[in-house]
């Protein structure tokens, strides 16, 4: 690990501006991701912002009935809160299946959000990789690539976003909360705050330098039934190949999402306008223009099929 200089900041405004003002420089809080990388020298900060003392771990009553949750929550509290289990079942489903009990009691919401991938050619830093640096190529392409995106995918990445919570909050419809360096607060739809790689897979959120998130804001409750369904390697400790997030009205409507297929949470509008008619037809949309490679063409498949196991669980009577 490099060595590095470190702060703790007052104020969340105080915080973004010492990151804004001082290239190279993190926010840390939990650092269940960014100390790993650290040690990889993937990631080389020269300057760590300490934000743990910055209240920002409550989780509240939003205007309008929904709840507003501090970017220092940690997963287990999440999780465990009994509005989050009661009014958004999707979310404390999703956290559970991420990672290990250790871990959730260290990370955050923000954090969470903000995880960068797993893929093992981003890890390995004797691979080529665009997203560790830009303009070397990607080796996943070519590479043993069974568990990368199927899905608004680019031809200088392939890499997928391994949060399970950010599916669960693209399918709630959350708006990301931040402050800038300048000061200037500003709220992000979650639907915005994750990017496709494109030509620029380095840049994986909408957060200008030194933006910092301050909590994420839940809508009011939709009611249904709220489902996450994961399928990995192995039962515990292990990222999605594909999850389903999904909230099923019992007419039929409803919102789906899926991870592990894209550089970020997949939801598409025609999928949720087409669950009335089933699991196939929105699998159909969901997956329209779906690009696989040579290891990670079962995934097609196995999201239909995934789909349709979720579907029939959510439509049996409770």
């Amino acid at each position: 690990m490099k060595a590095f200089t470190f702060e703790r900041a007052r104020t969340p405004a105080e915080a973004a501006a010492a990151v804004a003002r001082t290239p190279g420089a993190r926010f840390i809080a939990g650092g269940t991701n960014l100390v790993d990388l650290m040690k990889l020298q993937i990631e080389t900060p020269g300057h760590l912002v300490d934000v743990n003392g910055l209240a920002l771990d409550k989780i509240e009553p939003a205007p309008g009935g929904g709840l507003r949750i501090g970017a220092l929550v940690r997963n287990t509290d999440l999780a465990a809160d009994m509005r989050v289990r009661r009014d958004y079942a999707v979310l404390s489903r999703a956290l559970l299946s991420g990672a290990s009990g250790q871990l959730r009691n260290k990370a955050t919401t923000a954090g969470n959000l903000l995880q960068r991938t797993r893929c093992p050619y981003f890890y390995d830093t004797a691979q080529a990789c665009n997203k560790r640096s830009p303009g070397s190529g990607c080796s996943a392409l070519d590479g043993v690539n069974r568990q990368h995106a199927i899905l608004g995918t680019s031809d200088t990445c392939i890499a997928t976003h391994p949060s399970d919570m950010a599916v669960a909050m693209r399918v709630l419809d959350a708006q990301v909360e931040t402050v800038r360096g300048d000061g200037q607060a500003r709220t992000i739809p979650i639907a915005d705050f994750h990017r496709l790689p494109g030509n620029t897979p380095q840049r994986e959120t909408a957060l200008e330098a030194g933006e910092l998130i301050t909590a994420v804001t839940l809508p009011p409750p939709v009611g249904g039934r709220h489902m996450y369904r994961k399928v990995r390697d192995r039962a515990s400790y292990a990222f999605a190949l594909v999850s389903v997030a999904a909230i099923v009205q019992p007419d039929g409507r409803g919102r789906l999402a899926l991870g592990g297929v894209a550089h970020k949470p997949w939801r598409v509008d025609a999928a949720d306008a087409a669950l009335p008619r089933g699991a196939a037809a929105a699998g159909e949309q969901l997956l329209a223009g779906a690009r696989t490679t040579e290891h990670n063409a079962f995934k097609p498949p196995l999201v239909q099929r995934l789909l349709a196991a979720v579907l029939a669980e959510a439509r049996r009577p409770a």
